[in-house]
């Protein structure tokens, strides 16, 4: 599978690598390094039938469909595309309008995730969303107009602004509006945000976990009584809607990140990343040179990464593979690991898998993390 990490936002910050969308010249020139890129690493999948091609980042929806379609003929040059193919564009509700909606319904574009993250003005203000409350519900409406059935929506719990009934009212315009993939997030304060400025300041009060797990809870619950699976600690989907590339990171599949910043990985033990700056990517694509830069992981690594993402997940680490996949030695030491845990109930063994119980899901960062190599 192919990640196609766009550089490109609406609002430049001074802690990102961003870049302003109405610099035309640049955005040219990123888009022109972007295809070469594709080019030079094409030989980096073993697999060259695609399952899988994302376009991500920072807003690829500004892209117009001209481009977005250039990228993905780009690709098609040195890869195949599965007759069922799953293409997705990260997009913000306010960029879908109908003539964006209209053109892109053309192109080989078939799944729509959306950055909606709240249906109340409130929590879009505090999260300095572009968009407002009528523009997150009318952005989804109209891609369901144009065809776009395959949809997946941000919404985010736990905000300085909300409280359950809120939170209840957000679950229940989703369901309203057959979304059929959700991916939820509790809200986090990160450093240099305005957020962090305003709590700093007393302006809004610090999310509380307690009120972030009684949310997390309900939400689980609630999507299940309304037919969703929950296959992955923040993912929600109906049957047969799930992400297929998101699915593919956590099972440890192969792939490629093209543009600044993304990541790629050989499916076994190597990891590559490309440089960050947007110049210097330019640069090093203009002199036919790869921008990326790659380590060797070790077992250590390896297994921590296994771990970590497998208990996210609903199908668990399956222990035939960690039997297989590493020496005797390490694989004696997770069973030891592992069994205090059983006894407590934050582990379980489901049909050789290794899982942590969904009553338990919240806390799953903490255990995964009592179980790493050190």
């Amino acid at each position: 599978m192919i990640y196609i990490h766009v550089p490109f936002c609406k609002q430049k910050c001074s802690y990102c690598n961003f870049h302003f969308s109405t610099s035309l010249d640049f955005k040219d020139e990123m888009m022109a390094a972007m295809k070469k890129e594709i080019g030079l690493r094409k030989d980096e999948l073993t697999n060259k039938n695609l399952q899988s091609l994302y376009f991500g980042g920072g807003t690829p929806s500004i892209l117009s469909v001209a481009e977005i379609n250039g990228l993905t003929d780009e690709v098609l040059k040195y890869f195949s595309f599965e007759k069922d193919i799953e293409i997705t564009l990260e997009a913000n509700p306010d960029d879908l309008d109908k003539n964006f909606l209209k053109e892109l319904s053309h192109s080989p574009v078939n799944r729509l995730s959306i950055g909606t993250q709240s249906f109340f003005d409130e929590d879009l203000k505090l999260m300095n969303r572009a968009h407002n409350s009528s523009e997150a519900e009318s952005s989804i409406k109209r891609a369901q107009d144009f065809g776009f059935e395959n949809l997946s929506i941000d919404l985010i719990y736990g905000s300085p602004t909300s409280h359950m009934d809120i939170w209840k009212e957000n679950l229940n315009k989703t369901i309203a509006l057959e979304v059929p993939h959700i991916s939820s997030y509790a809200l986090t304060v990160e450093p240099k945000t305005a957020l962090n400025s305003w709590i700093a300041k007393g302006k809004v009060s610090t999310p509380k976990e307690e009120e972030q797990n009684q949310e997390f809870y309900y939400m689980l619950d609630f999507l299940k009584d309304h037919g969703f699976d929950h296959y992955e600690i923040s993912n929600f989907a109906k049957p047969g809607f799930y992400s297929r590339h998101n699915s593919a990171y956590w099972k440890y599949k192969e792939y490629l990140g093209i543009g600044p910043s993304a990541h790629s990985y050989n499916g076994f033990d190597k990891r590559s990343w490309n440089v960050a700056n947007n110049q210097q990517y330019i640069k090093k694509l203009n002199a036919n040179i790869t921008a990326c830069e790659s380590e060797i992981l070790s077992e250590q690594d390896q297994f921590n990464e296994m771990i970590m993402i497998g208990l996210r997940t609903s199908w668990g680490v399956n222990m035939k593979e960690l039997k297989n996949k590493f020496s005797e030695e390490v694989y004696e030491k997770i069973i030891s690991e592992i069994r205090p845990k059983l006894e407590e109930g934050f582990l379980e063994i489901d049909n050789d898998h290794l899982k942590i119980p969904e009553k338990h899901w919240f806390l799953a960062d903490g255990i995964a993390s009592d179980l790493f190599m050190v």
